[in-house]
């Protein structure tokens, strides 16, 4: 019976260390250097993950090494990115994936997220929530200007946990499936919504009384 338990207590051990790993993600930043950038972040949040896989010390050591060098990536995309590692790790352990072809591999897909993060989140999203959050404030909706920041941050943890676990469970077949989102041009529409919000503040603080002119010009 003992025998026939251990795979399932494998099993159980690492789901616990990957979601150690994913809470990880949210310090991935709090070690930042110049030289690696969020290397170290990346390192910390791995480790458990990698622990569960790499049971022999010597295959840990050199897996921890394989991060050792550089990496930087939009910090929305983290999870997502530690998901699909933790996935390729799995299949190196395996026997099924060559280790030395993970750092080209690990760099495109990094820079890949990383533009889409600035573009999508950085360069859209984010800048719809403060404008939203500012019009609606100086309308006087505080309340509401506070449920849609809510929703929003509820939502990113949503993403956060969803491309996770899509990244464990699919890893680099999980990229297909996020070109499919076509996220690039969804960011382009909400730069749109961002421009009409803008129109919108300019409404509000332009000084009074003015000409319809002069706000026109």
């Amino acid at each position: 019976m003992a025998v026939h338990g251990i795979p399932h207590m494998r099993a159980d051990s690492r789901t616990v260390a990957f979601l150690r790993s994913f809470i990880r993600c949210y310090l991935t930043g709090a070690a930042f250097n110049t030289r690696g950038m969020q290397n170290i972040g990346l390192m910390y949040a791995m480790l458990p993950g990698l622990e569960a896989i790499h049971e022999d010390p010597k295959d840990l050591k050199a897996a921890l090494k394989r991060y050792a060098r550089h990496y930087q990536s939009h910090p929305f995309w983290t999870p997502c990115m530690v998901g699909i590692l933790l996935n390729v790790e799995t299949t190196i352990s395996a026997g099924h994936f060559p280790p030395r072809m993970l750092a080209k591999v690990k760099d495109t897909t990094s820079y890949t997220l990383s533009a889409i993060g600035d573009s999508v989140f950085a360069g859209s999203a984010l800048i719809f929530w403060a404008l939203a959050t500012i019009c609606l404030l100086l309308t006087g909706f505080p309340i509401l200007a506070f449920a849609i920041g809510l929703v929003l941050f509820l939502g990113l943890q949503i993403f956060r946990a969803y491309t996770f676990v899509c990244g464990v469970k699919q890893g680099f077949r999980f990229l297909e499936k996020l070109r499919r989102w076509d996220l690039i041009n969804w960011g382009t529409k909400v730069k749109y919504a961002n421009a009409v919000l803008l129109l919108w503040l300019w409404t509000l603080i332009w000084p009074r009384p003015y000409d319809w002119w002069e706000f026109a010009v």
